[in-house]
């Protein structure tokens, strides 16, 4: 299935991208973590959840390297140890863009609430739709092709809503560490560089996301039983 050249044509550009998304990240984060910031990624979060009335929400540190996440279940922000402990820009940055989330979820921010309600079938297409598809390809059972091709869709779904979400988790940290004072104007340069590169990586996901849904319909969309 995934072995027909056709298919790289498809998903090169989205490839290609993600390539530059990861080596850009991997460039402005090095760049602002040098760069001095007057809080700790962790208290920064902290600060940002406070001033929102947010302080049910805990912060816990967490293994790897921007590993840093929002667990609405549980009310948890967790940062990565440079993050959570490390006071510089692309710390104060990718804190106060968590924050963002846990913000999203107190405000009932709508796309937020279809993402999270679209996890367990986009987790399902992803790993049982491709598995149906590979199946269904070998053993010529359209049915059971469309059925992938459907839960796969699933993913796709999941990865287009997720962008106004991690757009707007962005432009909530960005304003809320200016108007409390966090970080001035020109830090504010360093700390749009280091998200707008963290949101390129997720652009390259939903593009590949969605070609390799173009190429699933191009090659099998037109079987029937």
């Amino acid at each position: 299935m995934f072995f027909n050249p056709i298919y790289y044509l498809f998903v090169a550009p989205a490839f290609l991208l993600g390539l530059w998304a990861q080596f850009r990240l991997q460039t402005t984060y090095a760049a602002a973590q040098r760069m001095p910031a007057p809080l700790s990624g962790a208290a920064a979060a902290r600060h940002v959840l406070d001033s929102a009335g947010l302080t049910d929400v805990a912060i816990e540190p967490i293994a790897g390297q921007l590993s840093d996440h929002y667990d609405p279940r549980d009310k948890v922000l967790r940062l990565s140890a440079d993050v959570y402990e490390r006071r510089t820009l692309a710390a104060v940055g990718i804190a106060a863009h968590e924050a963002g989330h846990a913000l999203q979820h107190a405000q009932g921010y709508l796309p937020l609430t279809v993402r999270n309600a679209a996890v367990p079938l986009a987790g399902f297409g992803s790993g049982a739709g491709i598995w149906m598809i590979f199946l269904g390809a070998i053993f010529q059972m359209p049915a059971l092709l469309s059925l992938g091709i459907i839960l796969f869709a699933a993913v796709v779904f999941f990865q287009v809503v997720n962008l106004p979400v991690e757009f707007n988790a962005s432009s909530r940290a960005k304003a809320q560490l200016v108007s409390l004072g966090i970080i001035n104007n020109e830090d504010l340069y360093y700390v749009n560089k280091v998200l707008s590169a963290a949101a390129l990586t997720y652009v390259a996901a939903t593009l590949q996301a969605i070609m390799t849904l173009v190429y699933l319909i191009f090659r099998y969309g037109g079987r029937r039983n």
